[in-house]
């Protein structure tokens, strides 16, 4: 596999890779991310699932809405990874549990209409306010 991209969570339980190009990088503004991460907002990768794979541990599974299921650390919290009915033919992916995030710059902001409105980040980048699929 050509351009394989590894991380894990904080305590190192959980380890996962994907494969492919670094691109299809949003921060989300959303409610949710907000109050699962406890960050004001969360940067995500979105990956073909067929290209994802865990490598160590088992994540623990958060039924977030009725249509996100995210995958977090059952020891550390550390929140890895979700998968939507929206489209289960993908995985999104944490930029921050990325071993080299600094590879991965976010391209866009999703759900911006949830936007602290006192927070100015990458306010060059289009913005979606809710995200296109």
């Amino acid at each position: 596999m050509a351009n394989i991209h590894t991380g894990g969570c904080h305590c190192g339980h959980l380890r996962y890779q994907f494969s492919g190009p670094l691109h299809d990088i949003a921060h989300c503004h959303c409610s949710i991310c907000r109050r699962v991460s406890g960050g004001i907002v969360t940067t995500w990768i979105t990956v073909p699932a067929a290209h994802f794979a865990w490598l160590g541990g088992t994540p623990s599974r958060y039924d977030s809405s009725a249509s996100c299921v995210r995958y977090f650390c059952p020891t550390c919290g550390a929140q890895v990874a979700l998968i939507t009915q929206l489209s289960p033919q993908s995985i999104d992916v944490t930029i921050a549990t990325l071993d080299h995030p600094e590879h991965a710059p976010a391209e866009r902001h999703i759900w911006s209409d949830s936007r602290l409105p006192w927070l100015h980040l990458d306010e060059h980048l289009p913005s979606e306010a809710e995200e296109k699929i």
